[in-house]
């Protein structure tokens, strides 16, 4: 049984809102029935200001009492001041929500902010235009991911699966989203960072590396990163050669035996030294 606070309980028994708007002006809907969680969320905006909110959703009881609770705290407030909203208000309303769970919180405030733009005659923004889609499964992009860090102090990746869900179906995106925190979790020691400065820094500046730079590069990521993920799953890497842009290496351990290792070495590995140095690099198996 999950730890649900008597808020929590009183929200999905006794629902607030739960209803569609026939007056409604705006309307948002996030989530899908394959990833578990939909949101519709309808709002009627008179003069800038929420006058009336319903929704409807199909969840568990986190994403019922999210929903619920998210349509009494906008009412009253003025557009802007609902889009300055963020899930953890939604949390705090409740008085908490179970950790694997969050993920709820975090889809009202998502349809709030569909259904406003929706009012606002912008159109939807499309999960291509958030950055490269990191968890296929629940349809998880990179921004997601940075914004649920910087909004809500994320600093693992089971933290990132019970916010976003990305991680949550196949696991074949764990690493990557390790490597994402990591980055990130480097970027916000200075304050005010935006998405852009969050995401993991490229060498694509005006003056292209060195041989000697991007081997140097190249060293640190593997030693400080890779190595250090693929040791808990009692594998590791070496460093073989580094031919202009194209890395070689082997891998030892478990990964050796692993019949994945090739994705190991054109997932993880590539895509890590990718997004640390540069977008181009090559990274190949040693042959055996």
């Amino acid at each position: 049984m999950w730890a649900y606070t008597d808020t929590v309980r009183d929200h999905f028994l006794h629902p607030r809102n739960a209803r569609e708007l026939a007056d409604a002006n705006a309307v948002g809907e996030v989530g899908s029935l394959a990833c578990g969680d939909v949101l519709k969320l309808f709002l009627r905006i008179e003069n800038d200001v929420i006058r009336d909110a319903g929704f409807q959703t199909f969840g568990c009881a986190s994403a019922i009492a999210s929903s619920s609770a998210l349509t009494e705290i906008i009412k009253g407030k003025t557009v802007d001041e609902a889009l300055a909203l963020t899930n953890k208000d939604i949390v705090a309303y409740l008085g908490g929500l179970p950790r694997e769970k969050m993920h709820c919180s975090v889809m009202g405030q998502e349809a709030l902010e569909a259904a406003i733009r929706q009012w606002r005659g912008e159109p939807p923004r499309p999960k291509t235009h958030e950055g490269r889609m990191v968890c296929k499964c629940f349809n998880v992009t990179e921004d997601q991911i940075l914004k649920a860090v910087r909004e809500n102090g994320l600093t693992s990746v089971e933290e990132v699966t019970d916010y976003t869900k990305a991680g949550g179906g196949c696991g074949d995106c764990l690493e990557d989203i390790a490597a994402i925190v990591k980055a990130a979790l480097e970027r916000t020691k200075a304050p005010e960072r935006g998405i852009a400065d969050l995401r993991p820094r490229t060498s694509a500046g005006d003056r292209p590396l060195s041989n000697i730079q991007r081997m140097q590069k190249v060293m640190t990521i593997l030693e400080e990163v890779v190595r250090p993920r693929l040791r808990q799953d009692g594998g590791d890497i070496e460093l073989v050669d580094i031919e202009g842009k194209t890395v070689t290496v082997a891998l030892r351990g478990l990964c050796a035996s692993c019949s994945s290792s090739r994705l190991t070495v054109e997932g993880f590995v590539q895509q890590t030294l990718r997004d640390a140095i540069e977008p181009d690099l090559l990274v190949k198996e040693a042959p055996l």
